[in-house]
């Protein structure tokens, strides 16, 4: 049997410009006053690599800048039976997302063999289209069912709208490759298409929630639709900052330079429409009565059943 004890290996918070990132890390060393830091390293893949530069354990773990851990993480033991190899796996947790309900891995808590990310090659450094886009279409992941974290990504209205345009890319791609608007609801994987509604529907009941709600929408429109989009633009730090500010917040701003909400709200049904229209998509108007009753009914469902470790139980998944 391999046994994994998280004491025993280096965690790191992996932060950079996540507007709640100071207030997390001081939750988490009243925590686990251990956990190292790595901050403001620019790209996913640089970032990664420089922890496991930093790790003297061969595994270690990363906890995002917007996620809230649960104490009864680090006292977690993980059984593998001995026939398992996950010498090259990442193990996963899903977090739970405040924005919209959701739980899955995106942003959740990650153990990391280190010689397998001073080995990858994604988003910045990758070889290929697809590991430009994110970790998950390459990698091999051994998918945990409990849950030991919550994400605070809306701490801003950029933040908000970043999270929502990345999902609302990355879950209308059939294993990181662009579908062809005709066959969309039968080539997204049913689960993504699923978080891909509650992203473009959920969370106009919390602060920022709504320009999540429409960063999912331009992000699934423009992906589908306008040719001049680089998919690989949604793991570029510069560009989506000079996207937000230059060219997305300015439109919702007055002649006295002041944030107008319920343009946002119309241009946000504006994009619904066409989605419906051009693609079938099941989208409501994005109020927070609609977010407020979906989260009080939404049951998530569980991630594929791994029998491959015993994991102790937590609260947080419910």
């Amino acid at each position: 049997m391999t046994t994994i004890t998280v004491k025993d290996l280096d965690i790191f918070y992996l932060s950079y410009d996540e507007p709640n990132k100071e207030e997390h890390y001081v939750d988490l060393l009243k925590k686990y006053p251990q956990a190292k830091r790595i901050d403001g390293v620019k790209g996913f893949d640089n970032a990664h690599k420089a922890c496991a530069r930093e790790s003297k354990s061969d595994r270690f773990i990363t906890i995002d800048g917007d996620n809230i851990v649960d104490q009864q993480f680090f006292d977690l033991v993980l059984n593998f039976p001995a026939n398992v190899d996950i010498s090259k796996s990442v193990i996963s947790w899903g977090a739970k997302n405040i924005t919209n309900g959701l739980v899955y891995g995106n942003g959740g808590i990650k153990c990391w063999p280190v010689q397998l990310v001073l080995d990858m090659r994604t988003h910045e450094n990758a070889d290929n289209e697809t590991k430009k886009l994110d970790f998950c279409w390459d990698l091999d992941y051994k998918q945990m069912n409990n849950t030991y974290s919550m994400i605070f990504n809306s701490g801003s209205p950029f933040q908000a709208f970043r999270s929502g345009f990345r999902e609302g890319v990355k879950m209308s791609l059939d294993e990181g490759k662009i579908i062809e608007p005709s066959k969309f609801k039968t080539k997204v994987w049913p689960k993504n298409y699923h978080r891909l509604l509650t992203w473009c529907n959920i969370g106009a009941d919390i602060e920022n929630g709504l320009w999540a709600i429409y960063g999912a929408r331009m992000g699934c429109y423009r992906v589908n639709f306008d040719k001049t989009f680089i998919t690989e633009s949604i793991s570029d730090y510069d560009w989506f900052k000079s996207y937000f500010h230059d060219d997305v917040y300015p439109e919702f701003l007055s002649a006295n330079s002041e944030f107008d909400e319920d343009l946002l709200y119309d241009k946000s049904l504006e994009l619904g429409d066409k989605l419906s229209e051009m693609l079938g998509m099941e989208l409501c108007d994005p109020t927070a009565e609609m977010s407020n009753f979906f989260k009080l009914v939404y049951i998530n469902p569980k991630r594929v059943p791994n029998p491959l470790a015993t994991e102790k139980s937590t609260g947080w998944d419910k």
